[in-house]
């Protein structure tokens, strides 16, 4: 549960005031954008959403019995809205996604704006947020963000877009989303419109989101860069990863390496030379002499020339503990060949102190949190204790829809569907409501909605 002092950080605003614009609430899901329309004052006039699952989630939270409230439906065949100050949504984001193979206008699902396009210059509402995800400013989708923009200009909006992160907002997760705010030309306004932009004191850890977590009472172990990584500091690290301190969280992988990366020869039973040849195809099979794929097998034959001695009988024990496999004709590589793929179903194992969890997703993920802390002095006792006290104990597990909600600010009081599956589905799909009220209150604070 949400202490009121996490609360203040959330909504960080005045208090609502009665309601002060109307709204309609597009693709509403389960009702993320009107939980924080509606604390910033706004009163929602209907709502349009297909999915039968979001629907019950929504009118169990959200629409009392013999209520007035409009159910638009389907929004490719509406063809009329009430008018109203605002209209928001989160346009259905698998079009643009790497999961969605970014397919763009080519997928029904990202002609959706289109439609979102129609109904803006239907009703010409005062001002508009939109959310979809990263993908979208993919310089492969530049071209489809362009006719997006340009296609509100064009009706007679100002639009601005803007990536923010819910970690920025107060919630520990690292979630990126971009939104693309609209404010009609032709009305006055005070101020310009700036994208919110929050300065979060004393950040608050994952633990505090995660039921029966503990606040961890030793200090993390402060490094140099030289005794975590060697000569060279990894390409790729996230603002979340610091150069001077162990990753709070742990990846399960065989295809990349480094202080925090659990392999399969670390948990299961080899020895100091198979840990030996896993490590040299590890080293190697990136490299573009044998292959332009991100990895690629080798065989043999290149192995033994890496590392001496290598006999086919040590590759077949590896074989049999399912760490290596032979891909016929091109050469040895690892069983677990894709990174995200993990390892015995867990990808990464996230700390109770971390500042972030990952992203949550409508189809979910193989990320666990661990339920103790664990520390080192070293990289190499950091790894080993984990493995030991944590993994080997069984204590981590997957956060409960309850704790999804969280990380996405929902309210405690909502009202979660009744199957845990669906409810972290939806809650995946949902926004953050922090960002979503930090970016509504910008648009009150231009005038344009007075």
């Amino acid at each position: 549960m949400q202490t009121s002092t996490q609360q203040q950080t959330l909504f960080s605003t005045s208090e609502e005031k009665g309601h002060t614009f109307t709204f309609i609430d597009l693709f509403a899901g389960i009702g993320g954008f009107r939980i924080a329309l509606e604390k910033a004052g706004g009163a929602c006039l209907g709502f349009s959403e297909i999915d039968k699952e979001a629907i019950k989630t929504y009118y169990e939270n959200f629409i009392p019995y013999n209520s007035n409230e409009i159910d638009f439906g389907d929004i490719t065949k509406l063809n009329f809205l009430p008018n109203v100050d605002v209209l928001v949504g989160g346009v259905p984001c698998q079009s643009w996604s790497v999961a969605g193979k970014m397919k763009g206008f080519e997928d029904p699902r990202g002609r959706l704006w289109l439609d979102t396009i129609r109904m803006v210059e239907l009703n010409k509402p005062k001002a508009f947020i939109f959310e979809n995800v990263k993908g979208l400013i993919d310089p492969r989708n530049k071209k489809s963000l362009d006719l997006i923009i340009s296609s509100f200009e064009n009706i007679g909006y100002e639009v601005q877009y803007k990536l923010l992160n819910s970690f920025d907002f107060g919630l520990p997760q690292n979630r990126d989303r971009i939104y693309i705010v609209g404010l009609r030309k032709d009305l006055k306004k005070r101020n310009s419109y700036n994208f919110p932009f929050l300065k979060i004191k004393n950040q608050t850890k994952l633990f505090s989101f995660i039921d029966g977590m503990k606040p961890s009472l030793q200090e993390k172990s402060v490094l140099t860069s030289q005794e975590l990584f060697g000569d060279v500091v990894p390409v790729g690290r996230n603002r979340f990863q610091k150069d001077n301190e162990l990753n709070d969280f742990f990846v399960f992988c065989d295809t990349r390496n480094g202080h925090t990366t659990i392999h399969s020869w670390d948990i299961i039973d080899t020895t100091e030379r198979e840990k030996s040849i896993c490590l040299t195809l590890l080293r190697n099979r990136r490299k573009k002499q044998y292959g332009l794929q991100d990895g690629n097998p080798i065989s043999l034959s290149e192995l033994q020339k890496l590392l001496s001695g290598i006999t086919r009988e040590e590759l077949r024990q590896l074989e049999d503990k399912k760490i290596i496999k032979e891909v016929q004709g091109k050469g040895f590589d690892f069983v677990n060949s894709k990174n995200s793929s993990g390892i015995n179903d867990i990808y990464r194992v996230y700390l109770p102190e971390s500042d972030i969890f990952s992203t949550l997703t409508a189809t979910g993920t193989k990320d666990m949190v661990a339920t103790e802390s664990v520390y080192g002095s070293s990289p190499l006792e950091f790894k080993k204790n984990f493995i030991e006290k944590i993994y080997k104990q069984g204590k981590y597990r997957r956060i409960t829809a309850q704790e999804a909600s969280k990380l996405q600010g929902f309210p405690s009081a909502f009202k979660l569907h009744k199957k845990e599956a669906m409810a972290h589905k939806q809650f995946g799909n949902a926004v953050s409501v922090p960002v979503v009220y930090n970016v509504i209150i910008s648009i009150i604070q231009t005038g344009i909605l007075d």
